[in-house]
C-alpha cells in the first residue's frame, strides 16, 4: 500500500445531500468527488455499503449484498427502467434526518415499477455468475423473511435447516420475487462501479469499511451455520461485545453471534477469503472495524444481557491474514484499533504491517505519552478529528473540561497553531494535518465546524443514529479553498 502523505474526508453515503429522503449514488456523490478534487483530498472513506434492515451500517443481514437504499432511481430513467421521473412526497424530500422505514417503503415502491420493466441483458447474465457464490442464497433469504416475518430461527424448519427439496420448490415458485432481489443488486452495484469508476479517473480512492461482525438475522449465518458458534437449534452460544471503555462504563453487548474459528480452519478460511477479495473490487482501501478481534474477542455468553460477563478469548488473526495475503497478493488494510488496547493487539498489528488509528479527541489527557497525541504518533498511522463514533469537534469542545481545553492551548502554540475557540476544528484539521500520520482524514462535519446535532452516531444508544443529512453543498464548498491550503501547505497532496 503506497503510503505518501495524504487526506481525505468522511462521509457516509446516506448522509449525502438528496431529494428522496437519503443519500444515494446519484448526483450528489459525483458532486461530492468533484469537491474533493477541487480541495485536492485524495481519499473518502465511508462506512459499510451492505445490505442491512436497520439503520445501522453494521449491523449487516448480508457481508456481500449491497444496500439497496442507496440506489439511485433518478438514473433507472436512462435505463428505460421507468417511462417518468417519481418525485419524493415533500414531507420525505424536505426530511431533515433520514427516517429509513419511509425512505424504504418509497423506493421499494419504485423498484417494483421498474422490475416489471426489466428484461435481462448479458450485463445481468453475467452479474448472476459472477455472483451466485453469495447472490443465490442472499436472495432466497430475503425471500423467505419477508414471507414469513420472522428472524430466520423461527422459520418452518424445513426452511431453516435449508432442506433441499423445500429450498427448490421454493425456488420454482418464487422466482419472480427471488429474480426481484438480484434485480435491485445488480442495479446497487452497476451504480456503485460507476462511482467508483469516476472517482478513481479522478485521483479519489475509497476507503470501505468492514464490519468484523453480522448480525444473527443474516443469510451469512442462515447459509453457513456451521461457521458459527450455535447450538443444535441454531441460536447462538455466545455473542459478541466490549469491555468497559470510553464510551460505556458496561461494555457494549452487541449481540452478533461468534466466528467458529475451529470450522473455519477447515477450509483454509474460505469464507473470508470470498469476503476480502470481494471488499478489495469495491473498494481501493479497506478499514476493518473492531480489528481487535482478529487477535482476541470479547466472548459475552448468549443468556446475559449486559457485556460485564464476557471475557477475552484469543482469535487465529496471524494465521487468518497470511492466508488472505498468500491468496489474494497484497491487503491495502487500515485496522481500527480504538478502546482498550493491549501491547500484544498492537504487537499483531505491527507485524502484519497494518497502520493503526488515531483520534484526536482522545489526545488530551494528562499523560503526555497518550498513543493518540502526535507527538507519539508513527508514520504508519490513519489520524482522525474524530470518527462516526465521536461528537463533532465543536460538540466536542464544547462538553470538553477546562483542564482539557487548556492543554488543547498549550499543545496547539507548542506545534505552532493559532488558538480558536471559534475555529476549533480547523485547529484540530491542522493539527492532524501537521501530523507524521501518513494519512489524515476528516468527517465533514469538522470541516463544516457542525455542533453535536450533526453527530452521526453515539455508541451504547439506539435511538437517532445514522439519521444525519448534509443539507446541501453550497457551505462545503465554500470550504474546499481553505481545506486545498492547508493540504497543499503541508504536503497531503502527493
Amino acid at each position: 500500500m503506497r503510503k505518501s502523505k495524504s487526506s481525505g474526508l468522511l462521509l457516509h453515503i446516506t448522509a449525502l445531500p438528496s431529494d428522496y429522503g437519503i443519500g444515494d449514488l446519484g448526483k450528489a456523490a459525483y458532486r461530492f468527488v468533484d469537491f474533493l478534487k477541487k480541495s485536492r483530498q485524495k481519499f473518502w472513506q465511508v462506512l459499510p455499503v451492505n445490505e442491512t434492515f436497520s439503520g445501522s451500517p453494521y449491523n449487516c443481514i448480508s457481508s456481500f449484498a449491497g444496500n439497496t437504499l442507496l440506489i439511485n432511481t433518478d438514473a433507472l430513467l436512462k435505463r428505460k427502467l421507468l417511462k417518468k421521473k417519481i418525485s419524493a412526497p415533500g414531507w420525505l424530500k424536505d426530511s431533515e434526518r433520514v427516517n429509513f422505514k419511509k425512505v424504504y417503503k418509497f423506493k421499494e415502491a419504485i423498484f417494483k415499477k421498474a422490475f416489471k420493466n426489466f428484461k435481462p441483458d448479458r450485463s445481468f447474465r453475467v452479474f448472476l455468475k459472477e455472483n451466485s457464490f453469495w447472490l443465490d442464497d442472499y436472495s432466497d433469504f430475503v425471500v423467505l423473511k419477508k414471507r414469513f416475518k420472522k428472524i430466520w430461527i423461527n422459520w418452518p424448519v424445513k426452511f431453516r435447516d435449508r432442506d433441499e427439496i423445500a429450498i427448490k420448490e421454493f425456488r420454482e415458485r418464487f422466482s419472480d420475487e427471488i429474480l426481484f432481489q438480484k434485480f435491485k443488486q445488480w442495479l446497487f452495484y452497476s451504480q456503485w462501479f460507476s462511482l467508483k469508476d469516476y472517482a478513481n479517473k479522478r485521483g479519489i480512492k475509497i476507503i470501505g469499511d468492514i464490519p468484523i461482525f453480522l448480525s444473527f438475522d443474516s443469510a451469512d449465518v442462515w447459509a453457513h451455520r456451521k461457521l458459527f458458534l450455535l447450538n443444535k437449534k441454531g441460536l447462538p452460544l455466545f455473542v459478541s461485545g466490549v469491555p468497559p471503555d470510553y464510551f460505556s462504563r458496561t461494555g457494549q453487548r452487541w449481540g452478533n453471534p461468534i466466528y467458529n474459528w475451529k470450522e473455519m480452519r477447515k477450509s483454509n478460511f474460505l469464507w473470508w477469503q470470498m469476503r476480502f477479495r470481494h471488499c478489495l473490487k469495491l473498494y481501493d482501501m479497506i478499514r476493518i472495524d473492531h480489528f481487535r478481534g482478529f487477535c482476541a474477542y470479547w466472548r459475552i455468553p448468549a443468556k446475559n444481557k449486559t457485556a460485564l460477563a464476557g471475557k477475552w478469548i484469543k482469535a487465529p488473526g496471524i494465521e487468518l491474514f497470511k492466508t488472505l495475503k498468500k491468496k489474494l497478493g497484497s491487503l491495502p488494510v487500515i485496522a481500527e484499533d480504538l478502546g482498550y488496547i493491549p501491547p500484544t493487539v498492537r504487537n499483531f498489528r505491527k507485524k502484519l504491517g497494518f497502520p493503526g488509528m488515531k483520534v484526536l479527541h482522545f489526545a488530551f489527557s494528562k499523560n503526555r505519552k497518550n498513543i493518540h497525541l502526535p507527538d507519539n504518533f508513527d508514520k504508519n498511522s490513519v489520524v482522525y478529528t474524530g470518527t462516526h463514533d465521536n461528537d463533532t469537534t465543536a460538540g466536542w469542545w464544547r462538553t470538553l473540561p477546562k483542564r482539557q481545553k487548556e492543554r488543547v492551548k498549550k499543545y496547539l502554540a507548542e506545534n505552532k497553531i493559532e488558538f480558536s475557540e471559534k475555529q476549533i476544528n480547523w485547529n484540530l484539521i491542522e493539527l492532524a494535518m501537521k501530523s507524521r500520520a501518513f494519512l489524515s482524514i476528516f468527517p465533514v462535519q469538522d470541516i463544516l465546524g457542525l455542533s453535536s446535532k450533526a453527530r452521526f452516531n453515539r455508541p451504547g444508544s439506539g435511538r437517532g443514529n445514522w439519521r444525519w443529512k448534509l443539507k446541501d453543498f453550497s457551505l462545503l464548498f465554500k470550504q474546499a479553498q481553505r481545506l486545498k491550503e492547508l493540504t497543499q501547505k503541508y504536503c497531503r497532496n502527493a
